[in-house]
């Protein structure tokens, strides 16, 4: 992606428009691979963790006409999710019936109570962090010459000691603590552009990478 996922509000005003297809691919773009990576971590083959993905699709299409941005509903994300989990516990324990029928409605899916699951959270927003911190990686990578990125990336992602990395690359130990301090200061400031969606990310980034 270019250009920096919207945040909630922004997002779901764009998403009204049909013909805006700049915000659907950035909603595709970020946000089916959190449903499907939950799908699959659920136990769903691949071809029903893609039909999940469709099914979640058509349900925000059918909601973002109507939707309002509410706070007791949390961010865009949560709502998100809230759907995602509720049409998962569909899927898993309903009998098979038409796909996009319609016959369970937004407002139901948002009201829909299954038994908390924390692991699901936790997957959810795992893939969330790590989508977020691969677009702002994408983002500023050009900004670094090759071996300040790589100082980066070998000792702060791939996670391997600063002296070999230093020693690779023919730089000074310092040199890759300065390059992984000025990387990951650039990382907040761009992941900071996307507001309070990601906000819980930038401690993240302070102490560690999204892994």
């Amino acid at each position: 992606m270019d250009e920096p996922p919207a945040t909630r509000v922004s997002l779901i005003l764009r998403l009204r428009d049909p013909a805006d297809t700049v915000a659907w691919h950035e909603f595709v773009t970020l946000y089916e691979p959190l449903v499907y990576h939950l799908a699959r971590r659920k136990g769903l083959q691949d071809a029903d963790a893609r039909d999940l993905c469709q099914e979640v699709l058509l349900t925000v299409a059918r909601a973002v006409h109507t939707l309002k941005p509410d706070p007791a509903l949390g961010t865009f994300r949560g709502w998100l999710f809230r759907i995602t989990r509720n049409l998962l516990v569909n899927y898993l324990t309903r009998q098979p019936q038409p796909r996009g029928s319609g016959a369970t409605s937004v407002q139901e899916l948002l009201e829909a109570q299954p038994s908390a699951d924390p692991s699901a959270t936790a997957v959810f927003e795992a893939e969330y962090r790590r989508r977020v911190f691969r677009w702002a990686a994408d983002a500023i990578q050009h900004e670094f010459t090759p071996s300040t990125w790589q100082a980066f990336w070998q000792t702060a992602v791939v996670g391997r000691p600063p002296k070999e990395v230093a020693s690779e690359l023919s730089l000074s130990v310092g040199a890759v603590y300065i390059a992984r301090s000025r990387i990951l200061a650039r990382l907040r400031q761009r992941i900071e552009e996307l507001g309070d969606e990601v906000t819980a990310i930038l401690g993240e980034v302070d102490h560690g990478i999204p892994s």
